[in-house]
């Protein structure tokens, strides 16, 4: 069973900075992209940022975020993380980590891909 566990979620004032964890835990062989969504209050859910594995990895950042937030992947670790900068407060929402085309051995035996997400954290930016 793979569960990805989300940390380092929090209330920071505008301005600041927070850093999220998530890793992912069971018997993996490989993970394809690993990535951050985030729902806000009254909105739908959105992609924040993903990276793909291996040092050649693709990253995709919102365009709202860029040049603010980092991801970054350690492999070994089946770990992502994201770096948040200069936080607004409309980077207020909970942020869940998303694990893709994630490789395992089912209980038959058999090899089984699928996709897995976190339980979520929650972001506050608020004076």
């Amino acid at each position: 069973q793979v569960q990805l566990v989300e940390s380092g979620g929090g209330l920071v004032q505008p301005g600041g900075s927070l850093r999220l964890s998530c890793a992912a835990s069971g018997t993996i062989f490989s993970i394809g992209a690993m990535g951050w969504y985030r729902q806000a209050p009254g909105k739908q859910r959105e992609v924040v940022a993903t990276r793909t594995s291996g040092d050649g990895g693709i990253t995709n950042v919102q365009d709202s975020v860029k040049g603010r937030f980092t991801i970054a992947r350690d492999d070994a670790k089946n770990t992502v993380y994201l770096q948040m900068i200069s936080l607004k407060p409309e980077d207020t929402a909970v942020y869940y980590c998303t694990a893709e085309n994630v490789l395992t051995i089912a209980t038959d035996g058999r090899p089984h891909q699928d996709d897995y997400w976190g339980q979520g954290t929650q972001v506050t930016v608020s004076s």
